[in-house]
C-alpha cells in the first residue's frame, strides 16, 4: 500500500488561508482529504481522481481547492477564508477507484493527520 505523510497544518485566524500537503510513496487512482473534529463524524472534505475530476463537500465548496502534482506524487488542499468550524485533524487518504468519492469506504490508506485550528 502507498504510504502518506501530511504537512502544512497550523493555527490561524478566521478568514486566513492554509495549504496542506500530502506526500505519497507512489501513484494512486484516487486521493482525498478527510477531517475529524472532537465529537464529530469523520467526513470527506475534497477528492480528486487520476483524471483530475474533483468533488467537494458542500461546507467547503468555493473556499477549498484540491490539486495534485503527479510528478511529485503530492496532494494539496488550499484552504481559503477559513472558519472556526473548519478546526479539525485533516487526513490524506488514497483509494483504487477512478471516481472522486467522498465516502471513506472507498479508501484503503490514510496518513497520520495534520491539525488545523481556526480561531475567531
Amino acid at each position: 500500500q502507498v504510504q502518506l505523510v501530511e504537512s502544512g497544518g497550523g493555527s490561524v485566524q478566521a478568514g486566513e488561508s492554509l495549504r496542506l500537503s500530502c506526500a505519497a510513496s507512489g501513484s494512486t487512482l484516487l486521493m482525498a482529504w478527510f477531517r475529524q473534529a472532537p465529537g464529530k463524524e469523520y467526513e470527506g472534505v475534497a477528492a480528486i481522481d487520476s483524471d483530475g475530476t474533483t468533488n467537494y463537500a458542500d461546507s467547503v465548496a468555493g473556499r477549498f481547492t484540491i490539486s495534485t502534482d503527479n510528478a511529485k506524487n503530492t496532494l494539496y488542499l488550499k484552504m481559503n477564508n477559513l472558519k472556526p468550524e473548519d478546526t479539525a485533524m485533516y487526513y490524506c487518504a488514497a483509494g483504487g477507484l477512478r471516481a472522486p468519492m467522498l465516502a471513506p469506504e472507498w479508501y484503503n490508506t490514510r496518513g497520520q493527520g495534520t491539525q488545523v485550528t481556526v480561531s475567531s
